[in-house]
């Protein structure tokens, strides 16, 4: 899937940036509320561990061509929102295209996911990126669930991915 991945996307409340190391003090504070991350894969220490190694690997991302998620800010207070970006991930043995997001828990419940998530579906259809776009959801996450139905995604299978029991969510 060759690609320009851009960032400065704008919708009607937010703008994406790509992340920086600078990220990672506000995204610590996300990672340690456990709400937050009830339904992530994997085990880290510390929440500062684990948003090191979240950027890090979004920056390995955006270096290797294969997108990323980007910080959402709100357009007039310029707070920092949430993530929200297209990911190539690997699913049962295939390449799918993934619009991911992850919204601050004090701004959940106003709508950000998903303009969030239409946003970069919308980018990623527009720039021919996929035939197809899925998001990847914990089976008993029915917040993000709720946010792929309302981004017009329909719940395609359930199978295992990174150790967890999820949903894929598929829009054409």
């Amino acid at each position: 899937m060759p690609y320009k991945y851009e960032d400065n996307l704008q919708s009607e409340r937010l703008s994406t940036r790509f992340l920086t190391r600078e990220d990672e003090i506000i995204w610590t504070k996300f990672l340690g509320n456990k709400e937050c991350i009830e339904f992530f894969p994997g085990k880290f220490k510390t929440a500062q561990e684990h948003a090191e190694f979240w950027i890090e690997k979004q920056l390995t991302r955006y270096k290797e061509n294969k997108y990323g998620l980007q910080v959402l800010l709100d357009k007039k207070t310029g707070k920092f929102i949430g993530q929200c970006g297209l990911l190539l991930q690997n699913v049962d043995g295939k390449l799918e295209l993934e619009v991911g997001y992850h919204i601050m828990r004090e701004h959940w419940k106003k709508g950000y996911a998903i303009e969030a998530a239409k946003l970069f579906k919308e980018y990623g259809f527009k720039n021919k990126q996929a035939d197809s776009i899925i998001s990847i959801i914990h089976h008993q996450n029915f917040r993000s669930q709720n946010v792929a139905i309302k981004n017009g995604m329909y719940k395609e299978k359930q199978t295992k991915w990174m150790d967890l029991d999820v949903f894929i969510f598929r829009t054409q």
